[in-house]
């Protein structure tokens, strides 16, 4: 019997149609995978159902009644609740804070640590024990995630949206998810899962509809009846795309990033990093790989010379860069990918012009005596658009508008552009879709292939295998060894990102 139906939904931007007709339906106790491009309208969708938008044409019945969704407050009292991809949280709250604010519930008056008492009960119930007194800030990307799921079922939520909610989970935390989601469907609640990773879509769903182009190509397909994960990209692509960018045999050359003895210890006077060494070689991809949390932000901090307070020294195609400025370090043919786009990378209300030269707009090419060229400017970002396939408007439009795939597009072929001699990627696919995912990997393979040294970090283990010539495991702000690609498993990979070290290994 259905929860939710969604009939012949359309939404409209001006002359953008995000969805057009789109039907759509979920049974009582059961994981529906929503899938498609970066771009096919699943999160216009989710965010008209749980009202962040409204719709144009069409009906929504929930619990066999037709409900018109205005504002999130709505769908919350209706018992629809939504996890974010970008989490909705305040960082100097507590958990508690966070779990009631702007909740009115059934009493008249708030008893915080009675709501505390309530939330553990909830917490212990579903395997997710946290501290509900513990400020947000504290707390790891995965407990973050707990922290929002507990919340929408806190507030009495029949139906879980989950937008990419195993994109920074490590694998023992994506099988703690699966668990709890089993628990749910168990309880006759539904949970409407939004993924890219076609191996969870298989493993953890009942049913899946897929959008192409704002458009449903298949509603409710049962997922037993998938032959393989090829059709299932097949269906949302629109034709036959590799899952895995080939890769030819590396041919490294001398070393172009150099960290030796590198250690840094935050100003809460914990140390985050502890006596690292490694090099980079053109012509080759380092991948590091790890939980989240354990050093990795504050190795490429260090690197690209957005911390400064360190030890060790950091070598640069042959410059001494320990102590250079995130300027000075650019300066030296390297390129940013950073870990997230949105807070690092674009800036939301700039156009994709403006944005295409964030790293390199004082370089004489582009500017002279303070004044930016424009015209040149948005020949180079057209450029850009083109070669790396950027599906916009325009190059006049705002960033902020694009789908999550096409704005990495955008900061990838920024970073690329000028031929770096270095380039340093961090979770280069976080999010994308396997269209998006393949077309960044070529990119830096290829970049490999001209001479480039990458240096890769990522939590997905496959994809550090797939990609990497030299894997290094951290564990607690140390390298836990350096691997050579063909002799790396992924049982040996987890043991090191646990901290479990083989002595068999090259020491880093």
């Amino acid at each position: 019997m259905a929860l939710l139906e969604m009939k012949h939904v359309t939404k409209r931007f001006g002359s953008v149609v995000a969805n057009d007709d789109v039907s759509f339906s979920v049974e009582r106790g059961e994981v529906h995978a929503l899938l498609g491009e970066n771009g096919a309208g699943k999160s216009t969708l989710m965010n008209i159902l749980y009202g962040m938008y409204s719709q144009s044409e069409g009906e929504i019945f929930f619990n066999d009644e037709k409900i018109r969704i205005s504002n999130p407050q709505k769908a919350i009292e209706a018992g629809i609740g939504m996890v974010h991809q970008h989490f909705m949280l305040i960082n100097a709250l507590t958990v508690i804070e966070n779990v009631v604010l702007g909740y009115k519930g059934n009493k008249p008056v708030l008893d915080l640590k009675a709501a505390a008492e309530e939330f553990s009960k909830l917490a212990a119930r579903y395997e997710m024990e946290i501290d509900p007194w513990e400020m947000i800030e504290n707390l790891s990307v995965g407990q973050q995630q707990r922290v929002e799921i507990l919340k929408a079922l806190y507030r009495d939520a029949e139906l879980l949206i989950l937008d990419e909610p195993t994109a920074v989970l490590t694998p023992n935390e994506v099988e703690n998810l699966h668990k709890m989601m089993v628990k749910l469907t168990s309880e006759n609640k539904s949970v409407i899962f939004i993924s890219h990773k076609m191996l969870e879509i298989m493993d953890m769903c009942d049913r899946c509809t897929v959008l192409r182009q704002g458009k449903v190509v298949a509603e409710g397909l049962p997922i037993s009846e998938i032959e393989s994960i090829d059709l299932l990209a097949e269906l949302m692509v629109g034709k036959g795309v590799e899952l895995v960018a080939e890769k030819p045999l590396a041919t490294p050359g001398e070393p172009i990033l150099s960290v030796k003895n590198l250690s840094y210890t935050d100003p809460q006077g914990i140390q985050r990093l502890k006596n690292i060494s490694f090099d980079v070689r053109a012509g080759e991809i380092v991948g590091i790989c790890g939980v989240d949390g354990n050093g990795q932000s504050e190795l490429i901090r260090c690197i690209t010379g957005l911390i400064s307070k360190k030890e060790g020294t950091i070598t640069i195609c042959g410059a001494d860069c320990s102590h250079a400025s995130a300027r000075e370090i650019l300066n030296h043919s390297v390129a940013h990918i950073p870990e997230d786009r949105h807070k690092m990378g674009m800036i939301g209300k700039m156009t994709l012009t403006e944005n295409s030269t964030l790293t390199h707009f004082c370089m004489p090419f582009f500017s002279k005596n303070g004044f930016m060229k424009w015209k040149r400017v948005d020949n180079y970002c057209s450029n850009i658009c083109e070669k790396y396939n950027v599906k916009t408007p325009g190059t006049k439009e705002t960033i902020e508008h694009l789908s999550g795939g096409n704005q990495q597009k955008l900061v990838v072929g920024r970073e690329l552009s000028e031929n770096p001699k270095l380039i340093i990627a961090v979770h280069p696919c976080r999010g994308l879709d396997v269209g998006a995912t393949n077309f960044i990997q070529r990119c830096l393979i290829e970049a490999r292939d001209k001479g480039a040294a990458v240096l890769m970090v990522s939590t997905e283990l496959y994809e550090v295998m797939d990609m990497s010539d030299q894997i290094m495991p951290m564990f607690e702000g140390q390298i836990m060894g350096i691997i050579p690609q063909q002799e790396a498993t992924r049982e040996e990979l987890g043991k090191l990102m646990s901290g479990v070290k083989d002595e068999k290994l090259q020491p880093a």
